[in-house]
């Protein structure tokens, strides 16, 4: 079976699907690799890399789609709407493609690539089980997103991050609030506290109070009933308006108190809630910064530009879309482990086993035998749930329900 791995056509995106030193390991599981040419020139990463650990190079994106019974990609047609468009002429029938592909947010996606008879998995809905941790992209992901946003915040703030003592006086550390415990906001917390500022982090899970104080963090608390934050997949949920308008009132004075404010607040295929409004904005002391890391889905600082600097009443406010890319050596080598790992999952001995009996399996599955599979895309869609197949484990059916 051939795996083929493409070189990314959406805008600025750097990463690569598949790193040279997985490919051993998937030629010793009976697959051949298949890589376009200059697919990974961008993280750093040369064809003749490729080649040294096994992997045949070709010259044209076509013949990849041509001879691949799995595609491999960072970002399929959901999460690439534009340039991703020109490869449904190139997809065959019972093909599968791998990749992130915003099921929940693209659905019409999905079903573009049910009419080609294509089999889809969604690297955003594996399921958040431990024995599904190594395929765990956007947590991968998340992580470094949580990096990047403290260094993107240490270069805008006209402040240094850590108390210094010099004979021309002592320099106070900057004080940074993190909004959101989750991934992203944990390795956000860790970094603004190797850098030497004061940090504080705040989450409607009272749960994770004991990670954020064993970084090195002060949990805020608020007094809010935060119950159903979660749904059963370790994801986060919509909690309704009246909530978060409470939630600002609580955190208007702790917004005010920082220096810089990482938010992360961000729900698969929903807007991002606001938590931070313009008023709010205009009570921080000038040269402040905001890191916006919900800025895709509209931000959670109600004054947020996607993939823009924006200063407003003194402030500056980042919206950054795709932090990872930034990092693109680091983030293709974590997100080809994830990927890797869950096509190895799927193969058995050398071959493809679609397996629906397997929770793994069955959360990733959009698409398949010319229908949106999954039950979450398929009511997004408008269409009616799928019967259940025979013997299929009635708990957790729902494939979709991980958010």
């Amino acid at each position: 079976m051939i795996v083929g791995v493409c070189k990314e056509s959406f805008a600025g995106e750097r990463r690569v699907a598949l790193i040279p030193d997985v490919v051993p390991g998937l030629v010793k599981a009976g697959l051949e690799v298949v890589v376009e040419a200059g697919a990974g020139n961008e993280a750093g990463i040369t064809d003749q890399a490729y080649e040294a650990k096994g992997a045949r190079i070709v010259d044209q994106r076509a013949e990849v789609f041509s001879s691949a019974k799995v595609v491999l990609l960072v970002r399929s047609l959901g999460a690439n709407q534009e340039a991703g468009r020109s490869d449904l002429d190139l997809l065959q029938q019972e093909q599968v493609v791998i990749g992130f592909s915003d099921p929940l947010g693209s659905f019409e996606a999905a079903r573009e690539l049910a009419d080609k008879g294509v089999t889809e998995l969604s690297m955003e809905l594996i399921p958040r089980i431990t024995r599904a941790q190594s395929m765990d992209a956007l947590s991968s992901m998340a992580t470094i997103a949580g990096y990047k946003a403290v260094l993107m915040a240490t270069v805008e703030l006209p402040r240094m991050f850590p108390m210094t003592m010099t004979a021309a006086g002592t320099i106070a550390p900057a004080k940074v609030f993190v909004i959101g415990a989750g991934v992203a906001g944990l390795q956000a917390i860790a970094s603004s506290k190797r850098n030497g500022a004061v940090v504080s982090g705040y989450d409607v899970r009272p749960a994770v109070k004991e990670q954020v104080e064993s970084l090195g963090g002060k949990f805020v608390e608020m007094q809010l009933d935060a119950a159903q934050s979660e749904d059963k997949g370790g994801y986060a949920k919509e909690l309704g308006e009246e909530f978060y308008r409470k939630q600002r009132e609580l955190m208007t004075k702790v917004v005010a108190e920082n220096d810089v404010v990482i938010t992360t607040a961000a729900i698969p295929g929903k807007k991002s809630p606001v938590l931070i409004t313009a008023d709010m904005v205009k009570g921080m002391a000038p040269g402040s910064v905001i890191v916006d890391l919900a800025a895709e889905r509209g931000g959670n600082c109600e004054l947020t530009k996607a993939d823009q600097r924006t200063v407003e009443h003194g402030v500056v406010i980042l919206g950054p879309t795709n932090l990872p890319s930034t990092v693109p050596y680091h983030a293709s080598q974590m997100y080809s482990k994830n990927i890797s790992t869950l096509l190895l999952h799927l193969v058995k001995d050398g071959e493809l086993n679609i397996d629906l009996e397997d929770e793994i399996t069955r959360g990733t599955l959009v698409s398949r035998g010319g229908e949106v599979v999954n039950d979450r895309v398929r009511e997004l869609l408008g269409l009616e749930p799928l019967p259940q197949a025979a013997g299929q484990p009635e708990a957790d059916a729902a494939q979709g329900s991980k958010e």
